[in-house]
């Protein structure tokens, strides 16, 4: 009777707090997830295979998201091999791998460093931290909490028509204005220049330029851009400020405005008086960037295929330029091997339309061909490292200018109270740069230059050496986005996987036997 009671008593009392507590929908947590699409989850295995790192992404809702992943990677100087993409509806799921992945259902990036090494625990947690902050849902004063703080500085993006000593002028006019340049990227490719600059003022001690004075500065430089004379709108050749951070060790967000610039000033087109030159473009062993457009009408997609020497920035080129085409990529395969590359894209319109006009097919081409191109660097590298200073930049393009040698793309830095620079050049009359000019200009530039080291270059920058036994001809057999292909990728990833751990079972078992 005492234990009925004693039930009773109980009963009573979950009744009322049943009444008092507030009632919660099971499916409210989901509800976020009904709106904003599955969360980002990110999972790095150092584990499964011996030669590289895995990094597992699931579920990227929108292609900018896409598009913040490479350069993600980008950023860290992480070599991809091997890349599937595929969507299903509006979810973005990939696969990016060094040999062959799993499931289509995921973002698999098999990755090595740039000493072709698997990533320490370190590098691992601040990955995973800058994967996860690029996923989170975030109002609109949040931030990526991963990403390095932006560094205070004025930007300047320049754009025109190039001509010999272009540089070399602009670098004058901003040391003539005592304006301090504290970091600045050039590019220059069919007779065209896009730069992003960094600077300073140093006479109000200060690492902002007040805008009357900034308006004097664009104003400048503008005239000095506009006194080439082309049929290409004069308009278009300007300086004007940029809201581009300037956050440390984070370069794609300027190379990405860098490819708009050179889009946007149509470097895929040659000037009257120019040759051609974007399809043309070939490395030292006579490999030349092709790039086809072929229409797949019974699975609904227009099939981009892209063959050319392999540079680690090679997919972020890519990717950027097809996105900033306003295409969507709904699924891709990329393989590398040997300095070699192949990229496959099945993309459309954001209307949802295939590329079915010729004009549209030899645009989308050309402009593909110019975005790879634009890292071409044939000539000569140039690593200068000297005491920083006002108007050491206008100093050391002024010196190159007279020497006859022209600058092609230039990555300029400052840490603290030293200049590092890095100048790719070559012979403004068509010669191969010699030593003695060389050991000219290094005579020339003086006491503040502490380090002048020379490089050839021969082309795109090469990539880290990849697993032998694969061709660029092989991969002509999966040309077509099939379920075939797919179960054939993952049976291969098994595969891989299961020789892996067998290999490392066996390694265990003749431990164990040795130490007995």
């Amino acid at each position: 009777m005492h234990r009925l009671m004693e039930w009773k008593d109980n009963c009573r009392l979950a009744r009322m707090m049943n009444v008092s507590s507030p009632y919660f929908d099971p499916d409210f947590d989901k509800l976020v997830e009904r709106i904003n699409g599955p969360a980002l989850t990110v999972r790095i295995d150092n584990e499964s295979l011996e030669d590289c790192s895995i990094i597992k992404i699931n579920r990227i809702k929108k292609q900018d998201l896409l598009l913040e992943v490479v350069q993600t990677l980008t950023d860290l100087s992480l070599t991809i091999t091997k890349g599937y993409i595929s969507s299903d509806a509006d979810w973005f799921m990939d696969a990016w791998y060094g040999r062959i992945t799993s499931h289509t259902t995921r973002k698999v990036f098999h990755v090595k460093d740039q000493h072709g090494n698997k990533l320490d625990d370190l590098s691992a947690n601040y990955i995973q931290q800058r994967m996860q902050a690029i996923g989170a849902w975030k109002s609109s004063s949040e931030s990526h909490t991963a990403e390095p703080p932006p560094q205070e500085s004025t930007t300047l993006e320049i754009k025109a028509i190039d001509r010999p000593g272009l540089f070399s002028e602009i670098s004058a006019v901003l040391a003539d204005l005592r304006c301090n340049i504290i970091e600045a990227h050039t590019w220059t490719h069919n007779a065209r220049l896009a730069c992003i600059a960094y600077i300073s003022d140093p006479s109000s001690h200060t690492l902002t330029v007040d805008p009357p004075r900034l308006s004097s500065i664009e104003e400048h430089l503008t005239a000095v851009l506009r006194t080439t004379t082309t049929s290409i709108d004069v308009k278009q050749q300007v300086a004007k400020t940029a809201d581009i951070p300037r956050r440390k060790g984070m370069i794609t967000n300027v190379e990405r405005r860098l490819h708009q610039l050179m889009l946007s000033i149509r470097d895929f087109d040659s000037l009257p008086h120019e040759a051609s030159s974007s399809s043309s473009v070939s490395d030292d062993e006579g490999r030349k960037t092709l790039v086809s457009i072929e229409s797949c009408n019974e699975k609904g997609y227009s099939i981009v295929m892209v063959e050319c020497r392999d540079h680690p920035r090679l997919m972020f080129d890519t990717v950027c330029t097809l996105i900033d085409m306003q295409y969507v990529i709904f699924h891709a395969f990329i393989r590398s091997h040997d300095g070699s590359a192949f990229q496959e894209y099945f993309i459309r319109n954001t209307d949802g339309c295939l590329l079915n006009t010729k004009d549209e097919k030899d645009r989308a081409i050309t402009c593909l061909e110019a975005s790879i191109n634009r890292r071409v660097s044939e000539g000569v590298k140039l690593e200068i490292c000297a005491d920083n200073r006002l108007g050491l930049l206008s100093n050391i393009t002024r010196v190159l200018r007279e020497n006859g040698l022209a600058v092609v793309r230039a990555d300029v830095e400052t840490e603290g109270e030293k200049a590092i620079d890095n100048f790719y050049v070559r012979d403004t009359s068509g010669k191969n740069v010699d030593m003695e000019t060389l050991e000219l200009i290094k005579r020339e530039l003086g006491a503040p230059v502490h380090h002048l080291h020379v490089r050839k270059e021969t082309g795109l920058m090469p990539s880290l050496n990849q697993p032998h036994g694969f061709h660029i001809q092989d991969v002509k057999k999966f040309r077509r986005f099939s379920l075939c292909d797919m179960l054939r990728f993952q049976f291969s990833s098994i595969r891989d996987m299961l020789k892996s751990h067998l290999k490392r079972f066996c390694k265990f078992v003749m431990g164990v036997l040795t130490l007995r």
